[in-house]
């Protein structure tokens, strides 16, 4: 996006080079609310940047959309998320929000913590309709490293897998990344989602793609067996991925009943050391 974000109505993209007030995260910090849209034509961008397939959704907004959202609304209220690394999603949908629906962000930082690799960072994030009801819910715990302890392992606790023994997950569909369509899909405001020397200065061997952009895939399994009313996932992104890997996405339950879908979980396979799970998310709530 080089000129007026068509999402956040207007405004231009912010850079970590703009001079702007930088602010270090802090409980309690608000993040300035902002009218916003996902329009037809920006979502079938995007998504066929990802190689999903925009009928998929029909008229609907596939709510990993609102992942990034969130994380831009922040960085223009001041908190850079350059290097951050988001850990926990929860993506809760009271309904299903139309393309060119006028939506509000709010959120606020709710709780800061110290790990041994840096801070955990813990942001609530809520979209609110036209009259004031809350219809996505897309708060997030994410790791901002710290550089001075480079090389340390540990960001907390770590939550118990939704995915245990992944060879029993249903395989439904495969992606194949490369440079090209990460670059495509990824914006302004963690450089280490499309440059490379950013990547390999925080750690990664090649660019990551961004967790919204992993969930897109999780998401696209749900509607291509309809468009579900209500929705609540916990999302917890286990490994990096890296822009020109291979994965499968994959359910936890029967392939044909999702009613019966208790995970969901992108998959890359590492040979003799057998199935790795990437991304995963618990089924709380799903309704048709």
């Amino acid at each position: 996006m080089t000129n007026a974000d068509p999402i956040l109505h207007g405004e231009k993209p912010v850079l970590d080079t703009d001079p702007i007030d930088w602010q270090e995260p802090a409980v309690g910090f608000e993040i300035v609310s902002r009218p916003l849209s996902v329009t037809a034509a920006h979502q079938a961008e995007k998504l066929e940047a990802a190689g999903v397939d925009p009928a998929t959704f029909g008229d609907t907004v596939d709510p990993s959309f609102f992942i990034g959202i969130g994380i831009q609304a922040g960085i223009r209220s001041g908190i850079s998320a350059q290097g951050n690394v988001n850990m926990v999603q929860r993506l809760t949908q009271k309904r299903p929000v139309q393309l060119g629906e006028t939506l509000r962000v709010k959120g606020h930082i709710d709780a800061i913590n110290e790990v041994p690799r840096g801070h955990t960072v813990s942001t609530v994030i809520t979209f609110e309709d036209a009259d004031g009801h809350v219809v996505v819910d897309a708060s997030r715990t994410s790791l901002k490293p710290d550089p001075s302890r480079a090389g340390r392992r540990g960001a907390g606790d770590r939550p118990p897998p939704v995915v245990p023994e992944p060879h029993l997950a249903s395989v439904i569909d495969e992606h194949q990344l490369t440079p090209e369509r990460v670059k495509a899909y990824s914006t302004e405001g963690n450089a280490i989602h499309y440059e490379e020397e950013a990547a390999r200065k925080a750690g990664f061997r090649a660019p990551m793609i961004g967790g919204g952009m992993g969930v897109h895939y999780l998401a696209a399994l749900l509607w291509s067996r309809g468009v579900p009313t209500e929705l609540d996932l916990s999302i917890f992104f286990r490994r990096p991925i890296f822009w020109d890997e291979r994965f499968t996405a994959a359910v936890l339950g029967e392939p044909d009943d999702r009613s019966s879908w208790e995970g969901l979980c992108l998959l890359r396979d590492e040979g003799e050391a057998g199935l790795k799970v990437l991304t995963e998310a618990r089924v709380e709530t799903l309704s048709a």
